[in-house]
Parts: structure tokens; sequence; C-alpha cells
């Protein structure tokens, strides 16, 4: 069945992407739902700017955070790396921080202090969040600025660990540097996506180590080129599963590992997240009986900006199309079901490709119909 899913999404993949296309140019703005018991905070956590090896200023992340309506951000700025000291000096290594906060006042967008602890594997590239002043972060050594991290009550978490330039086989692995991290607590997250990559690994090392799935677009030039918006593209996300619109709140949700990744038309997370957040996206509008036959018009309503690809896994068979379905985003979609006879109502159990909850597995889901007619 796992080969079949793969089989299936790569053969609907063409067709699904001129879909998608049309639905984002319409509405820039990436749309996802609250689920029953929490917001649902759209946030990028890894970003860059002119005071690292960024390529503007932070107004315009802000500005670029606006548009895509994200809930929250961070300018997590190379502590070491600086090439552009020359012509920006800065020892206050808050200055993007800083910066970020006064155009956030514009935006709409709450601002999460944070910077990347740049280091050769191991341990790689690290983010530190909620942290309270960057400085105190210039440390040399690997394990003790983990530390001060952690003192000033900062979310740590694995940057890029597929990264080929530190990994030639792309393959996310725990070093015994980061078991002591895992052993003091001091490393909570691990981005699974970075900019254009996914990593099974990454997730698989995020469910063995209770660690939290993150996403992240780790912009260095522009957000609409890097990630192709005017033709239907996103940056990748971070949706936070939180109790408010705050900072707290926030970063609540993120220790506790309540998050869900969006990349390339693709919801990663736990079960226990995802499929709340589905609940909350796909809905059973109307179903009714075509005239006295057996065959009944479902229409579902789908919430969100996901093209969800979903295979039928029911006990009845469909009468238009074969068992793949393709919910349009933000908007309804008819599926026509054979259910031999007029019922009152019946279940309906489909697969949702492209969520993935552990590599090479998809969310199962189940949705009671109560017929009209």
């Amino acid at each position: 069945m796992k080969n079949l899913f793969a089989f299936l999404l790569c053969f609907t993949i063409g067709q699904t992407l001129a879909q998608t296309t049309h639905s984002h140019k319409l509405n820039r703005a990436i749309h996802f739902p609250n689920t029953k018991d929490y917001l649902t905070l759209k946030c990028d956590f890894h970003q860059h700017s002119i005071f690292s090896d960024g390529k503007v200023h932070p107004d315009i992340r802000l500005q670029e955070a606006a548009k895509d309506s994200l809930d929250a951000v961070s300018l997590t700025e190379h502590l070491e790396y600086q090439p552009h000291k020359a012509d920006i000096p800065h020892p206050d290594r808050n200055r993007s921080f800083e910066l970020a906060t006064k155009a956030a006042k514009s935006a709409n967008v709450l601002v999460i202090n944070g910077s990347e602890i740049t280091r050769s594997l191991p341990p790689g590239h690290t983010n530190a969040i909620f942290i309270k002043d960057a400085n105190k972060l210039l440390i040399q050594d690997s394990v003790e600025v983990f530390r001060e991290a952690n003192r000033q009550g900062a979310f740590v978490f694995w940057n890029h660990p597929n990264w080929i330039s530190q990994r030639k086989d792309g393959i996310a692995t725990l070093t015994d540097l980061h078991k002591v991290y895992l052993k003091e607590k001091l490393l909570h997250g691990i981005e699974v996506v970075n900019e254009h990559t996914y990593s099974d690994e990454a997730l698989q090392i995020a469910l063995d180590n209770n660690l939290t799935i993150m996403g992240t677009s780790d912009i260095h030039g522009l957000i609409d080129w890097e990630f192709k918006v005017a033709e239907g593209g996103h940056r990748p996300i971070t949706m936070v599963l939180a109790k408010e619109r705050t900072p707290e709140a926030i970063k609540e949700g993120l220790m506790n590992r309540r998050t869900i990744v969006w990349f390339n038309n693709t919801l990663i997370g736990r079960e226990e997240h995802l499929k709340p957040l589905l609940e909350a996206a796909i809905k059973v509008e109307k179903a009714s009986y075509i005239g006295s036959s057996s065959v009944a018009e479902v229409v579902f309503r789908n919430d969100s900006d996901a093209e969800f690809i979903m295979v039928n896994q029911s006990a009845y068979t469909l009468h238009e199309t074969t068992d793949v379905v393709v919910l349009h985003p933000n908007a309804t979609t008819k599926v026509f079901v054979k259910t031999l006879n007029q019922l009152a109502d019946f279940n309906l159990k489909f697969a949702v490709l492209n969520g993935v909850t552990a590599p090479h597995t998809h969310p199962e889901m189940t949705w009671k119909v109560v017929v009209n007619n």
C-alpha cells in the first residue's frame, strides 16, 4: 500500500500543480483553519537579513511576512558568520531583532528574538529562539553555548540536518554531541523541512527523540523569487497549535511539540496534531442521491490552501473517478459514491497522500455522510 501511495502521488502531482497554482494566484495569504482546541498560527523561525548573510533589510522580511499572513517570525542571524560586517558593522547581535520589532508594528506580525549558532558538523547549525540577549551566545564551546541558550529560556532546534554541505549523503544522523544535547534536554526541535528539502530521516529522529517537528524557509534572498510566489508557490512554514496569539503561547506550543509543517502542498506532523487540522479543513457540506439511483453526490468543502490528494479506503466505489480524489483548495468538490442502496447515512474513508505523519505513512480519515434526501 505504501508503494501504491507513492505511485499515485507521483502520478497525480502534475495535474494538481496547475490547480493549486490557480488558487494561490487569487490569494497570496496562507490560509489554514483553527482546530477545535487551538489557534493555527503560521510561523517562519529561520530567516536572514543583511545583518548576517541575507540580501535584504529586516523591514523587507516583515513586509513579506505580512503579505503571507504570517503570525510570527524570527530573524535568526548567524552569530559567527558576518560577511557584511565591513559594510554594515554592528557589534550588537540583537540589532536585527530591534529593527524587525519596529517594522512589526505596522505589519501585525509577532517578532521572536533568535540567532543561529553556526558551527561545523557536529553540531552543525542550530537556531535558538526566544532568547534574551544574542551577544551572550558568542561562546566558543559547543555545549556551553547551548546551555546559555537554555538559561535564557530558548527553544532550540537543529537546522537542516540533511544539508549536503555537511552531510554528503543527505542523511540526517544523530551524532554523539547531539546525544549529549538530548540527554541534558538542551535540544528541543529539528527541521524536517528547510528551504527546498525534506528529510524522512529528520522526521524519524523527531519521532524517536520527542523533538518538535519544524519547517522553515531559511530565506536569504526574496521570498517571492525563491519560492515563486507569483506562480503559485509558497514558503515552508511551521504551523503552531497555540492557545492564543502571543509569544508565550507560541513558545508553549513549540515546547509541547504541537506543530505541523506546510511544504510544497504537503502537511507534515504527528498524527494527533495533523488529524485535527484535517478535520477542521475538510468537511462534508451536503449529500443527496441522484434521483432514484443509489449513486450519492457528496459535496466536500476544503477550507485550506492545501490541494488534498486522497485515496478511497471505503467499502464503496466511486462513480466518476478512480479511487483517487483531489479536493481543490478553498473550494467545494463533488464526489459520486455508489452505495448499492439508498442509505440515510454512510462512512467514507480516505488516506490523505499529501499528509505525512511518519516516513511513508499517511493519515487515514473517516467522514460520516448524512444524506439530505
